[in-house]
């Protein structure tokens, strides 16, 4: 591995010969289409990279596949899968998929507003519709009539009615100008609009929405089944969950939503190995267009201290859990603390997915030798010099942006520290004695919470993340502990501080100059670490459009190669990603293209029938209907956080699968997209079916997705 990093030392001479050869090519002026340019340009990189021990090349399509619906690659699915769909398809699959609140994807899925998304998107919702004792995580849910389907308050989703590409206008004038201009024009003016920048700012899109805010739950698994294997599963393949929920959308007059005109058929068959298969949603966020200088600080300062920080809470937050679990009176409880680890171990696995990719010197070499690609044929690359120089300026505030941000899962005492220090500002700056009482008596309440040996766990974790992140030669927390080992000043923080008894701190709050005066230890820990949290928030905001002008620059010189021949990084905004069904090579083996429900009695027995891996009761029982049924599926498509729920869908604009995850080798998919091994995940349509058919007996329900 190590010589693979200094062969990287080497590729701006091995992309310097490429680039005189391209130039060459261009002087002959052949006219070559979108994929002979870009197949080209990889041979050359490849040919370099082999001669020196590099086995991957760099490819346009590291940049990824999630392509806006203004700009649809119709060349590339005509060369790629001889498929030529005229607008109105794109058109058709658009409105047939939605967003889904906030968070995730969904899609309409027949004539009468049923909507069908992820377990994992709906839980924490669908939980709300319990009645009495009813436990869903442990019952599932399913409404056998229309009358019983329940209402979520506060629940939407949303359908992009209308697309169009805005870039001269917003140009001409401002985002605020033009959403003004359309929110007059007939077709946009009853929608909720938005104007997203592509590019840093190269390209923009206005897009219109129209809401939905009636949504009913219609069937939901219990939570061992639409989370089946768990955290120890998750970014896993073979995989074998039935991520599945159904909703419904209702019209203004309380009636099923008339989605007649656009939804997609639920194709019980599915897809098969080698078919062309498309995702439709809203990826939540990728940044491959961030420089190598940027990724390095990902690597060496971002990633590696939210990791730390997930790792910590979920270990804490699993020991409370079992204290729990079993007790009937704490169900509430149990079941907002397991959606926090599920939630939490989520990210877990997916930031160390990142950083793994990170520390990967094929993964992270590719993306050099790309900005070295794009570099040698720039005749100024003062922009990414100009851009490491900003970050270098930030990597010693990095500690503190990353760790001392207030937040519920750093407990009380790190808010407490920042309320503090908002006193102490107030009373210097001259704040009127309400202002002051009242921020007095916000103290004197979250003092109490923070007394807790819970809290007192939360702020030794803390320490021990600050000590780990910040620089070698900082002596601040030295000072800190003065002589004191971390257990032993935190003891003391938590008997001799006044904070810590009610008559204590009253008399201490009763006198703004006394505040000033004391030395009480956690006044003087608010003076030294919260300042040093507003310097790195200061830094990182007052560089922050300094590094968005280097970055658009960037992006504009890779632009000048590749044109919009490139989609945008993800924005949450609807796309579309074509891939193909299709196995790979893991663990010394292949994966199947599919799993069946057979694996899932496998897993089940092979885990002496324990949870995570589970099965309720009226599982026990399979029919061999339901055992050959195929479960997961999995796919080249590109997909992130926030394409949970996206309908897969084939060229006949069916629904044959519901993408709910990527493998473990998708993870570093935030920086770059890497085909060979990156897997979508999905539901198979059929597993759906067989599900609902021979196990939940959703007559209603399968008659109505076969459109009886």
């Amino acid at each position: 591995m190590e010589i693979l990093w200094r062969l990287n030392t080497v590729r701006p001479y091995l992309l310097q010969v490429q680039t005189n050869l391209l130039k060459i090519l261009n002087q002959i002026n052949m006219k070559f289409n979108f994929v002979i340019r870009r197949l080209l340009i990889l041979t050359l990189i490849a040919q370099s990279c082999l001669i020196f021990g590099q086995v991957k090349e760099p490819s346009p399509f590291d940049y990824g596949r999630m392509w806006t619906f203004e700009n649809p690659p119709k060349e590339w699915l005509k060369e790629a899968y001889d498929f030529e769909p005229e607008d109105e398809w794109f058109d058709f699959v658009r409105k047939s998929s939605l967003r889904f609140a906030s968070w995730c994807s969904a899609s309409f899925v027949s004539p009468s507003g049923l909507i069908m998304t992820n377990h994992h998107c709906s839980r924490d919702e669908g939980i709300k519709a319990q009645q009495g004792a009813e436990n869903f995580d442990k019952q599932g849910f399913y409404a056998s009539t229309l009358t019983d389907e329940r209402k979520i308050e506060g629940l939407y989703v949303e359908q992009m009615i209308m697309a169009k590409d805005v870039t001269d206008e917003v140009k001409a004038s401002s985002v605020e100008e033009v959403e003004a201009k359309y929110k007059e024009m007939s077709g946009w003016n009853d929608l909720r609009l938005q104007v997203v920048g592509f590019y840093s700012g190269i390209k923009y899109s206005i897009y219109g929405y129209k809401r939905y805010d009636d949504i009913r739950l219609v069937c939901m698994p219990e939570n061992s089944i639409g989370f089946y294997g768990g955290d120890p599963d998750n970014f896993t393949y073979p995989r074998y969950n039935l991520d599945f929920t159904f909703w419904r959308a209702y019209d203004e007059n309380g009636k099923p939503l008339d989605t007649s005109s656009n939804y997609l058929k639920f194709n019980k068959d599915g897809a098969v190995e080698g078919e062309a298969v498309f995702v439709v949603g809203n990826p939540g966020r990728t940044e491959r267009y961030r420089t190598a200088a940027q990724l390095d600080y990902d690597r060496k300062h971002r990633y590696n201290e939210t990791l730390a920080f997930m790792d910590n809470r979920i270990e804490l937050m699993r020991e409370e859990y079992a204290l729990i679990k079993d007790d009937p009176n704490k169900v509430a409880e149990g079941q907002e603390l397991l959606g926090s680890i599920t939630s939490l171990a989520n990210g877990q696995k997916a930031y160390g997915g990142i950083l793994k990719g990170l520390n990967d010197p094929d993964l992270y070499g590719r993306k050099v030798a790309m900005e070295e690609l794009v570099k040698s044929k720039s005749t100024d690359v003062s922009a990414w010099e100009n851009l490491e120089k900003e970050y270098n300026k930030l990597i010693p505030h990095a500690w503190a942006i990353n760790n001392l941000g207030p937040s519920g899962y750093r407990g009380s005492v790190l808010s407490l520290l920042h309320e503090l220090n908002d006193l102490e500002t107030m009373i210097s700056d001259g704040a009127d004695k309400e202002t002051v009482m009242t921020k007095k008596s916000d103290l004197m309440e979250l003092a109490k919470s923070a007394r807790s040996s819970r809290e007192k766990r939360l702020f030794s974790m803390l320490l021990e993340e600050i000590s780990n992140a910040m620089p070698k030669k900082s002596n601040l927390l030295s000072k800190l502990l003065a002589g004191r080992s971390m257990e032993s000043f935190v003891d003391h923080l938590f008997t001799a501080s006044s904070f810590m008894d009610d008559a204590k701190l009253e008399k201490l709050l009763k006198k703004n100059k006394k505040i000033a005066k004391s030395s009480d230890p956690m006044l003087m820990l608010s003076r030294s670490l919260i300042p040093k949290y507003k310097d790195a928030v200061n830094a990182f905001r007052s560089s922050g459009p300094i590094r968005q002008q280097y970055e658009t620059e960037i992006v504009n010189k890779i632009f000048d190669v590749y044109g919009d021949a490139l989609p945008p990084d993800a924005t949450f905004t609807l796309r579309i990603s074509d891939g193909v069904i299709k196995n790979y090579e893991y663990n010394g083996t292949k994966a199947p293209w599919k799993t069946t429900f057979f694996g899932m009695y496998d897993r089940h027995y092979s885990h002496e029938e324990v949870y995570p891996w589970d099965l309720p009761e009226r599982w026990l029982n399979p029919s061999m209907e339901l055992l050959k049924s195929p479960v997961n599926i999995v796919s080249t498509n590109d997909i992130i956080g926030g394409n949970s729920g996206s309908p897969m869908i084939n060229k006949n604009r069916e629904a044959v699968g519901l993408i709910f995850d990527g493998n473990i080798e998708s993870l570093p998919g935030n920086f770059i997209f890497d085909e060979e091994s990156n897997r979508t995940v999905s539901v198979h349509a059929g597993g759906i079916h067989a599900a609902l058919k021979y196990v939940y007996k959703a007559d209603r329900l399968v008659d109505e997705l076969d459109g009886k």
